[in-house]
């Protein structure tokens, strides 16, 4: 299957990877802690990528643009997920030490590739 424009983005990488990576401490909680806080936290950070595939795909600046704030704010969902599961003691040292470098690595390039989209606007001036 060939690859499609989006899946070349970094910033689409590594909404790929904070996902997996979060997939996999968060498959061995127990069925209740999965259940509840744990699918919450899948549909916010699967929702990342989806978001940046989906806006990538739209076909015009605009909605591209909104796509991407959406992706922004399902990151900042997904940390408050993490921080709900560090309060109840479902992470470890070394998951919060890698979780912790990709969203600080993530979240500016969400912003970076926000501003890089479409033209620039400029400001209309008084006549």
């Amino acid at each position: 299957m060939a690859r499609t424009q989006f899946e070349e983005l970094k910033v689409y990488q590594l909404a790929e990877e904070l996902a997996d990576a979060i997939w996999a401490i968060a498959k061995t909680w127990p069925v209740f802690v999965r259940n509840t806080l744990g699918n919450q936290l899948f549909r916010a950070v699967d929702s990342i990528g989806a978001n940046i595939a989906e806006g990538t795909g739209r076909g015009s600046f605009q909605d591209n643009r909104r796509f991407i704030r959406i992706a922004r704010g399902s990151l900042y969902e997904t940390q408050h997920g993490l921080r709900r599961a560090y309060k109840r003691g479902l992470l470890q040292s070394e998951d919060i030490t890698k979780l912790k470098t990709l969203i600080e690595e993530l979240g500016p390039r969400l912003n970076a590739y926000l501003t890089s989209i479409g033209p620039r606007h400029s400001v209309p001036k008084d006549k």
